[in-house]
């Protein structure tokens, strides 16, 4: 009989769905690994985010043949990619799926930077009635946005922008244009739009190209009342050049959802940073999330039982994205 296994909870109308199209399979699913960690060796298919548990059995048994795997996160760098490629394992993510929210946190960041919000917040929890600098701070209207890694993600961000009047440019590797880019480059122009924005935004994936790409010359390419937002991957960004360059000046502050080491150590100085708001990597967040994942994966699905490719977010094992 042919399995495939889903190593996180699923709702009743996603089992449903997926039994809809596999009536015949064995269907495992659950969050506790004592459900599935017997099933997983022989499963042609395995579906969710996988655990330190789930990898472990994967490289410890080069014989188990899985033919694919549907990861229900988007970024895919902590994956065995390498084996994956070897043994011809076919990957699909679910990136998109949570362009709304992470989009929303993006603007939330910006806003809250530029208006001082959290320093409002920090006041009314000391019961303090004091502006707070507020009258020598800007406004997002008119401002240039610089968004780093224009995928789905990317281009939310910058539809949200547009409505703020604010001009847009992106960057990605083919600079291929965009109807909600003002103007797209190729990342050998990323220091032209680091120097031109006055927030840019990271939504880069984590490849062997992109690994510490922001840093110590980037954000002196900034300008010094540029903020710095990362929602992408933690691992894009030089940390320390990071913290030095927003201790110094280059840069008026940071909306971090991402970090090299997560959780952020309690020691990291970003705690403590008065221009700094730490988010704990929960920008996609949202309660559609599964039901957005599971679409992709059902869709995929009807495809492979067909003997078709895999349409939708096909990783290319080789780019890591």
């Amino acid at each position: 009989m042919r399995k495939m296994v889903i190593v996180q909870e699923l709702k009743g109308h996603h089992i449903e769905a997926l039994k809809a199209l596999v009536p015949d399979w064995k269907l495992v699913h659950g969050h506790n690994k004592e459900i599935w960690e017997g099933e997983l060796i022989g499963a042609e298919i395995v579906g969710g985010r996988w655990n330190r548990h789930v990898l472990e059995v994967f490289l410890s048994h080069p014989e188990w043949h899985l033919k694919w795997v549907q990861h229900f996160g988007a970024g895919v760098d902590y994956l065995p990619l390498a084996e994956f490629s070897k043994r011809d394992v076919l990957l699909t993510n679910s990136s998109g799926v949570s362009a709304y929210p992470i989009a929303e946190t993006v603007l939330a960041f910006m806003l809250n930077l530029t208006r001082k919000i959290d320093t409002y917040v920090r006041n009314q929890s000391k019961r303090i009635w004091h502006h707070s600098g507020i009258t020598s701070t800007s406004e997002m209207h008119a401002k240039t946005v610089g968004i780093l890694g224009v995928g789905a993600i990317g281009e939310e961000i910058a539809r949200l922008c547009k409505a703020f009047g604010m001009r847009v440019l992106g960057v990605r590797r083919s600079a291929t244009p965009s109807p909600v880019v003002d103007e797209m480059v190729g990342i050998s122009q990323l220091t032209y739009v680091l120097s031109k924005s006055d927030y840019v935004v990271n939504a880069l994936p984590l490849t062997d190209e992109t690994r510490k790409i922001i840093g110590k010359v980037e954000f002196q390419a900034m300008k010094s009342s540029a903020f710095y937002i990362n929602i992408g991957r933690g691992g894009t960004t030089d940390e320390e050049a990071m913290i030095r360059a927003l201790q110094q000046g280059d840069i008026a502050g940071a909306g971090l959802d991402v970090f090299e080491v997560e959780p952020l150590p309690e020691y990291s100085p970003l705690w403590d940073m008065d221009n700094v708001i730490v988010a704990p990597h929960s920008a996609g967040s949202t309660e559609h999330y599964n039901d957005r994942a599971i679409e992709i994966f059902t869709n995929n699905l009807k495809n492979y039982l067909v003997g078709e490719g895999l349409s939708q977010n096909l990783v290319d094992l080789r780019l890591r994205y």
